[in-house]
């Protein structure tokens, strides 16, 4: 690793502006030697930054953040940005708690506008900053950088049916997979060549700008030159989706070229109206093993937990196996398959495979689609995902009562990625849609056993869990015999123990190491596992013996508070007569995004730490849920 002579001094764009041309290549390695030894150390995002290098450095030299805007479509691939940005110092703190966000983050730095986590909505966001300005009067450039891949979204196309031609509004689409025109032949590529130079673009000003000083008829002449000058790109460029929807577009230019970069930079700012760069990069480009195989790296894992046996890779191998059985099951994943464990799948059984991109209302309305055609589909998605298609599983799944299985993949708090991606609004999301089935398995057994019971369902129904791989074993558990989806360990207190705590999933883990804390204070506990949340009425049946002695009871909970688990499930206790007398708390995440504070892990912060469950479980608290 070089010692980052030139990137350690650079604390704003301002000085990466005087940076004589001849060190750009220089601090281009810099960035790359310091994005792979940091980003596989601490983890993150590697491919698609090291992509982004000389875009970024270009962006940066010839627009002027913050007054112009530049927003990253999900903001994985803003590390670069974030160097340049006055955040070196701070690198080595990317995705740790109260550190750098893994995303983009306005509290962070005046040069990050809007936040990212989530694709597709960086031309929304951008259109609502270059209207602002314009009805403020106002000359700054927006800029939106979205791969191609954001372009497999909705909401891409939705934003690009309302750009405008006078909006400042400057869109590049970092092409690193495929192109979005076709090029055709030698006389195409000639064509992109000229176009990426000082010299063209000067010409056709001056051009342009003698043809409109013609008297009389300068204006009719520059028009039908125009009209000429379409025609023939036209042919060059069949059916050029930008320009026929009159966002001016330029490029294709090499994205790891920042002379030519930086001189569609500078003519998209002499346009002074709306207009898309296509930009072709290299995912990984610079570091070997990211260039040969970009998906890899696109998330590297620092958490040793994440390498091994996984709940994603173990989902996707029984998905396989049920499939290989029965030729109705499908998998769908939007854009998210080797995320989801579904790699083994797609290769195994193409023709009921679908990667439908980043348009998860579609996954949702599809797979709804296939289940009243008669097919078995199973949808998998990260939990912070599912929310894009809340009115696809309403409307389109669960009030038909279609039987689609979701598998929820990193459901829970992930700590890394931050608030944009913590699984903790997907119970209270779905707990009160009616007629579907909520399953969180905790161990891979577990997961089995909830994969049976979703696919048995004839209905919606969701398996919910987290990232990594196993947390808690259910050896300690004895499950009852009326119902296997509830599980009571008693090491702590027994059968008459006269506390206890009701949980589900990860958060388990925190549950009985509460349990032995409470137990060494004299405290008998009992830990009630739920592995089935919805039907709620069904568990309650299930769990009222279970805490009929307890004094104290907690329900833990690793996701919001209304209308979770917990409160769902203590509503239908009391309706059976089960608190009556007994002291009751929910212990969950109270209108909260589970932000951390520096140094403190999340479950602190959003007081579900076994610190919290031992502190519920020895004050005074109310007989109703306080």
């Amino acid at each position: 690793m070089t010692e980052n002579t030139l990137l350690k001094n650079i604390n704003s764009p301002a000085q990466l502006k005087t940076l004589p041309v001849g060190q750009i290549p220089t601090l281009c390695s810099e960035i790359r030697d310091t994005l792979v030894s940091q980003v596989n150390a601490q983890g993150g995002h590697l491919s698609s930054n090291l992509g982004v290098v000389e875009l970024t450095v270009a962006l940066h030299r010839i627009f002027n953040s913050p007054q112009d805007k530049i927003l990253w479509d999900v903001g994985h691939q803003s590390y670069v940005h974030k160097l340049l940005t006055g955040r070196y110092d701070r690198f080595s703190t990317l995705r740790a708690p109260g550190g750098l966000s893994a995303f983009c983050q306005p509290a962070e730095s005046e040069h990050d506008h809007f936040i990212s986590g989530h694709s597709s909505n960086s031309i929304s966001a951008a259109l609502g900053f270059a209207e602002a300005n314009r009805i403020e009067g106002r000359e700054d450039f927006v800029i939106a950088v979205a791969g191609d891949g954001a372009f497999t979204g909705g909401l891409i196309h939705e934003a690009l049916n309302n750009c405008r031609p006078e909006l400042r509004l400057v869109i590049i689409l970092n092409d690193n997979d495929m192109s979005i025109s076709h090029n055709v032949g030698g006389f195409a590529k000639y064509i992109s060549r000229i176009r990426t130079t000082r010299k063209y673009h000067h010409a056709k000003r001056v051009a342009g700008r003698a043809m409109k000083a013609i008297p009389f008829m300068g204006k009719w002449v520059f028009s039908r030159a125009q009209l000429h000058k379409r025609q023939l790109k036209g042919l060059v460029y069949p059916g050029n989706y930008f320009e026929q929807m009159g966002i001016s577009y330029l490029g294709p230019v090499d994205g790891h070229d920042v002379k030519r970069l930086e001189v569609l930079f500078e003519e998209a700012r002499n346009l002074g109206q709306c207009c898309l760069i296509h930009v072709r990069t290299t995912k990984g480009k610079g570091y070997a093993p990211a260039e040969d195989d970009p998906g890899k790296f696109h998330g590297v894992s620092a958490d040793p937990a994440r390498r091994g046996e996984t709940f994603s890779y173990r989902a996707g191998q029984s998905l396989l196996l049920r499939a290989k059985e029965d030729k109705k099951i499908c998998a769908i994943t939007a854009a998210m398959s080797d995320g989801c464990g579904l790699n083994a799948f797609r290769e195994a059984l193409p023709e009921r495979f679908f990667d439908v991109g980043i348009a998860e209302g579609h996954a949702a309305t599809f797979a709804a689609g296939l289940a009243a055609a008669g097919m078995k589909p199973t949808f998998a998605v990260y939990s912070t995902f599912l929310q894009r298609s809340y009115d696809n599983v309403i409307h389109d799944m669960a009030l038909g009562g279609l039987p689609v299985v979701v598998c929820i993949d990193r459901a829970g708090i992930n700590i890394a990625d931050g608030a944009t991606h913590h699984g903790i609004f997907d119970v209270a999301m779905l707990s009160h849609i009616p007629g579907v089935e909520i399953y969180a398995p905790l161990d891979f057994d577990g997961l089995e056993a909830c994969l049976d019971a979703a696919f048995a369902a004839g209905k919606p129904a969701f398996v919910r869990y987290h990232s990594g791989g196993e947390v808690v074993r259910v050896e300690g558990f004895t499950p009852l015999t009326s119902d296997p989806f509830v599980r009571v360990c008693d090491d702590f207190g027994g059968a008459d123990a006269s506390h206890a705590i009701i949980t589900y999933g990860k958060i388990t883990a925190e549950a009985l190491r509460a349990a032995v804390m409470l137990h060494a204070e004299g405290k008998s506990c009992r830990v009630v596992a739920l592995e089935r949340l919805k039907p709620y009425n069904l568990t309650a049946k299930s769990v009222a013996p279970l805490v009929q002695s307890a004094e104290k009871i907690v329900f833990l909970e690793e996701g919001i508070a209304n209308g979770g688990a917990g409160a769902c499930l203590f509503e239908e206790l009391r309706k059976i007569g089960v608190l009556a007398g007994k002291k009751w708390h929910t212990l969950a995440i109270h209108d909260h995004f589970a932000v951390p504070v520096a140094g403190e892990h999340p479950y602190a912060t959003c007081g579900i730490s076994v610190e919290d469950v031992v502190r519920a479980m020895t004050r005074e608290f109310a007989t109703q849920n306080d």
